[in-house]
């Protein structure tokens, strides 16, 4: 039978304090803080130290302490239209890679593109004391009241892909206007005359950015700027197989679709209207991913650094997290044109090599005669 003394719970380890790891690390408390922190004034030799006493130890900084007397809680939110469409999932992983390198958490809120329910989500972002959000805005403007409550608590905000200078003039997002460009410009010399548009929302800044880009690439390559020829979607794949059914009645020869999912609605059009690409029409989509090797022919598209967006965006929103008083930045990331198959521009460059062997042969043949 156990005695009363082995029965008696044992007492819990004591956690490291910093005071311990100052000990162990021979510095001063404030070195201890300032490594923590990520200070730059530390040389490194102390961090070393101070790093090696931290793990040593499993010293574990107390957290709501250093909220309390900071006034912040370590956390960042965002709020993203729709983390469904495979565009968002990786501009999520960039903030969050970020946020966690300066020693900040990610809450995600998903508005659905509703104004309503991006606004519910700032609410309660707030109401949690994030230190600062970043936001992909959804159209049309915040009510008066939510705007007041944003200016009293005066915490910072970063727009993503979209801006809204009524919010802040900080905001990090792509270059969606050269992006259309490009691929409008790739079809025309892919030998497309009769382009179309299935475009975005034209309440937002992406899709308003995206239709200047594809006006204007027709205009350079003196091409027609056909009304029936452009179609107004809402970045999912019902409003791409709803606008390809339209579109593609009209026999546009080549087709520039402003987001991924929309494209799928489009091609799922075109198998139903019995079109095959590229040999009824071109065609180019914004952004691309690792599984597009998959789609017969292979698209054609403007690659949007995605990655790279969310992790520049937290990066800003930390710096005014910090204090940074700079002026307010527009930030704009290079998309990249990645050329395949689906603008029929590889298969007539390999018809042209064809005619030009085929030449060749008839040369050397007309060579061996007059021999």
């Amino acid at each position: 039978m156990a005695s009363l003394k082995q029965l008696k719970p044992k007492k819990a380890l004591k956690s490291a304090s910093i005071y311990d790891v100052a000990r162990e690390s021979e510095v001063s408390v404030f070195t201890v803080s300032a490594v923590i922190n990520n200070k730059k004034h530390v040389g490194k030799n102390l961090r070393e130290r101070v790093e090696a006493a931290i793990r040593k130890l499993n010293y574990r900084p107390n957290l709501i302490a250093r909220s309390l007397a900071k006034q912040r809680t370590h956390t960042i939110g965002m709020i993203v239209p729709d983390i469904a469409n495979p565009f968002f999932p990786m501009v999520v992983r960039g903030a969050e890679d970020a946020a966690q390198k300066h020693g900040y958490n990610l809450l995600l809120c998903n508005s659905d593109d509703i104004l309503a329910k991006e606004e519910v989500a700032v609410e309660l972002l707030l109401s949690k004391r994030v230190d600062g959000i970043l936001l992909t805005k959804a159209a049309e403007d915040f009510r008066p009241s939510l705007m007041q409550m944003i200016k009293e608590v005066n915490t910072p905000f970063v727009l993503v892909m979209r801006t809204y200078p009524k919010l802040t003039k900080d905001a990090v997002i792509t270059d969606d206007y050269q992006g259309a460009y490009d691929a409008v410009s790739h079809l025309a010399r892919a030998g497309r005359r009769r382009i179309g548009l299935i475009g975005g929302p034209l309440k937002v800044s992406t899709a308003i950015a995206r239709w200047e880009g594809f006006r204007d690439a027709l205009k350079a390559e003196h091409l027609p700027y056909n009304k029936e020829l452009i179609i107004e979607g809402d970045y999912r794949i019902e409003s791409g197989f709803r606008g390809g059914h339209a579109l593609l009645s009209h026999r546009p020869d080549g087709i520039y679709v402003a987001n991924h999912l929309m494209t799928i609605g489009l091609l799922k059009a075109a198998e139903e209207m019995g079109l095959q690409c590229p040999e009824d029409f071109g065609l180019v989509s914004f952004d691309d991913y690792p599984w597009l090797g998959v789609f017969r022919p292979r698209l054609t598209t403007v690659e949007l650094p995605k990655h790279q967006l969310g992790t520049e965006a937290a990066e800003l929103l930390i710096r005014r997290i910090a204090g940074d008083p700079s002026s307010a930045v527009v930030k704009k990331l290079q998309p990249e044109l990645r050329i395949r198959e689906s603008c029929g521009f590889a298969r007539s460059m390999s018809q042209g090599q064809s005619r030009k062997r085929k030449n060749r042969a008839a040369d050397d043949s007309a060579v061996v005669q007059v021999k």
